[in-house]
């Protein structure tokens, strides 16, 4: 057995007081005269070894109770695994789930509100002067100091379901971050959670001079029916054309969902209506078509009914629908009449024409889709900013120049990672065949001729095989590549291996030339992401916005208004807002009183799973961690302060002083051994 405070233990000297008091008990006695004292002999001495059998009896009562009065306040334990600890000062840091799966109902309420409870009913098993961090996935600045018992009750009660979603390796990592700077004390981590199964299951770090306390609460398996994604068929968004916009949905129960209605607004506006059905445990995808779009940013939410789990039964998206789509055409100094011709056809087209050494560099990012035409050298400057265009999102066709210089052609497609022209090849040959599966030419023949019209070729360049992620558009009649795509960064890059001049061939007069540029053009949107992830986006990235000091960049959802941390990179504005928001839905940009984009966030779908750990599952995520702790609807208060301390022995030492107290009293009132002495002597 060992003392948490032995020091109490000198106290135990002064057993000595009720002994010294028994032993010089100077009472005095009444002298009383009687004629004859030959009856009162016996009953004198019966009387006398009477009295000192009860007053033995009280004083071995008051020297018990004195005792284990002493033991009491020296904590007596019975040592368990953390007797090293004992008799030091604690420093325990709490993690408390707050995540949306903490929602969930059990009986005795919401897990969160469990979570809450239980989080005090540790911090209670430790002594006063020990110190607390709390600690939620918000990973909130505040939470980074150490507490008092009454500040972390205070704390605990402040704590509020949460749209983050952290792993465990990030718990524990946080945790041992502020423990660490403690130098001397015993350090203790508790997490709070229902762990769900959805979080990372690799093995968990931690340090092994911490001990790691795992606290699982119970909830039932949930059905729940969650939209994972959804994005649009169209890259381009015009006024009044119908939208496809697929929705990916996921069953995360054991049970086949049956006819979840699902619903489409934008602007507030319902555009869709559809019911679906998925079989447990499977991912789909279900197209919803919807049209009668105006220009200007649209804000879109879809809606789905799916109880009891409600927290991810929104998905909020954005997108902007153009009055226009901008075009820039560069060429070496004489504008293309073809290409000036293919877009003068259609006013959803505007295109712009420069040279090649007036391109606005700080702008070229706001076009979807680059067109270079006749230019014999491109220039490095050019060729940088080109590079950094596509590989942000943008979309590059070129034609080469008839002059063009082969060795500049090559340094500027290989860093694009396309095919570039080898050498001029001067023979007449046809177009063989074109890639109808090619998301240039899908959807844009109603029927397709066995012997179809394709372009003449009377010359052309021999494009290198060296450009990687190609995908063919058109062959010529020798295998050779006529037209190629070529995937760089997350933009496009379109080689063509002729000129637009006749002298080469007939293409730019072909009746295939305006639908190709067309669908080149309408492929291209580089807009920003329909919606943005909590915990998943560190930023967001809009085209380039300049700013001052007066001029602030506000991002405003109803009465809420926060300001970014605005910074600036090539060809865009990254806007970081840190914790800032913690709310989804529908956010507008705004620069004074103007609105320059619209953001959607949504929440994390990892909390969507409504799965949990098991006991082995968790053993083999954090191996030295002890076994769950688990009270049943009791108070972890008692198994923390064993886990921690052993077995306590004070609480049996107070009943135990209590009750040879009361034998004192019981000794004292009813033992009288006068009486008995009198009836016996009569």
């Amino acid at each position: 057995m060992y003392f948490l405070y032995p020091a109490f233990l000198f106290a135990l000297l002064s057993l000595a007081i009720p002994v010294v008091i028994h032993l010089f008990n100077f009472r005095k006695y009444k002298k009383v005269y009687f004629s004859n004292v030959q009856f009162l002999k016996e009953v004198q001495e019966q009387q006398a070894s009477r009295r000192n059998l009860k007053e033995r009896l009280i004083l071995a009562s008051r020297l018990l109770a004195l005792l284990f009065l002493i033991l009491a306040f020296a904590r007596p334990y019975i040592p368990g695994a953390q007797n090293a600890n004992a008799g030091k000062q604690q420093v325990i840091s709490v993690f408390v789930d707050n995540s949306y799966s903490m929602e969930t109902l059990n009986r005795e309420g919401s897990l969160l509100d469990e979570a809450k409870r239980r989080a005090k009913e540790i911090t209670s098993a430790y002594n006063i002067n020990d110190r607390f961090q709390l600690l939620t996935q918000d990973f909130e600045g505040k939470h980074q100091r150490l507490l008092s018992r009454d500040e972390f009750n205070d704390a605990v009660d402040a704590v509020k379901v949460s749209s983050q979603s952290r792993s465990l390796q990030q718990v524990i990592s946080r945790q041992e971050n502020l423990l660490q700077n403690q130098p001397g004390a015993a350090k203790s981590v508790f997490i709070i959670s229902d762990f769900q199964k959805n979080r990372n299951d690799k093995p968990v770090k931690a340090d092994s001079n911490i001990a790691v306390n795992l606290v699982q609460l119970k909830a039932g398996n949930l059905p729940n029916v969650a939209v994972d994604s959804i994005w649009l068929l169209g890259a381009v968004h015009r006024p009044g054309e119908s939208e496809k916009l697929v929705v990916r949905l996921h069953n995360y129960a054991t049970e086949k969902a049956e006819k979840i209605p699902l619903k489409i607004l934008i602007n507030g506006e319902q555009k869709a209506l559809g019911s679906f059905s998925i079989n447990a445990r499977h991912v789909q995808n279900d197209t919803l078509s919807f049209s009668g779009l105006k220009p200007g940013w649209q804000s879109g939410e879809i809606q789905l009914q799916d109880n009891p789990v409600t927290f991810d039964n929104q998905f909020y998206f954005s997108f902007n629908v153009k009055e226009q789509m901008p075009v820039l055409l560069i060429d070496g100094g004489a504008p293309n009449p073809y290409l000036k011709a293919v877009f003068a056809s259609d006013a959803f087209f505007a295109a712009s024409r420069v040279t090649d050494g007036n391109v606005d560099y700080a702008a070229l990012n706001s076009y979807p889709i680059v067109i270079i035409s006749d230019i014999k050298t491109i220039a490095t400057g050019l060729a940088q900013q080109l590079r950094t265009y596509v590989t942000k999102g943008g979309t590059l066709v070129v034609f080469p120049s008839a002059d063009a210089d082969l060795a500049n052609y090559k340094s500027f497609l290989l860093a694009l990672n396309a095919g570039y022209p080898e050498k001029l090849i001067t023979q007449d040959v046809k177009v063989a065949s074109i890639n109808k599966q090619s998301a240039v030419f899908k959807n844009v023949f109603e029927s397709f001729p066995q012997n179809p019209d394709l372009p003449s070729v009377k010359k052309y360049y021999q494009l290198s095989k060296s450009g990687s992620k190609q995908e063919s558009l058109m062959n010529l009649a020798t295998g050779e590549a006529f037209w190629e795509g070529y995937s760089s960064g997350k933009g496009n890059v379109y080689m063509c291996a002729v000129p637009l001049s006749e002298d080469f061939s007939n293409l730019p007069r072909h009746a295939l030339f305006v639908p190709i540029l067309f669908r080149m053009a309408l492929l291209s949107g580089h807009d920003q992401p329909l919606f943005y992830t909590f915990g998943a986006d560190e930023n967001f990235e809009v085209p380039p916005v300049q700013t001052t000091e007066k001029q602030l960049l506000k991002l405003t959802k109803g009465n809420q208004s926060v300001i970014p941390d605005v910074r600036q990179q090539e060809g865009s504005t990254l806007l970081y807002v840190s914790d800032q928001l913690n709310e989804p839905g529908i956010y507008s940009l705004r620069k004074q009183d103007s609105t320059l984009a619209t953001l959607a966030l949504n929440d994390n779908r990892a909390e969507s799973d409504m799965s949990y750990f098991t006991a082995a599952d968790l053993e083999k995520i954090l191996p030295n961690a002890k076994p769950l702790l688990t009270a049943g609807s009791g108070s972890l208060k008692s198994v923390v302060a064993e886990s921690n301390f052993g077995t306590q022995l004070w609480k049996l030492c107070i009943i135990l002083a209590l009750i040879f107290l009361l034998a004192e009293i019981l000794l004292i009132r009813f033992y009288k051994p006068d009486q008995q002495g009198v009836i016996q002597a009569g």
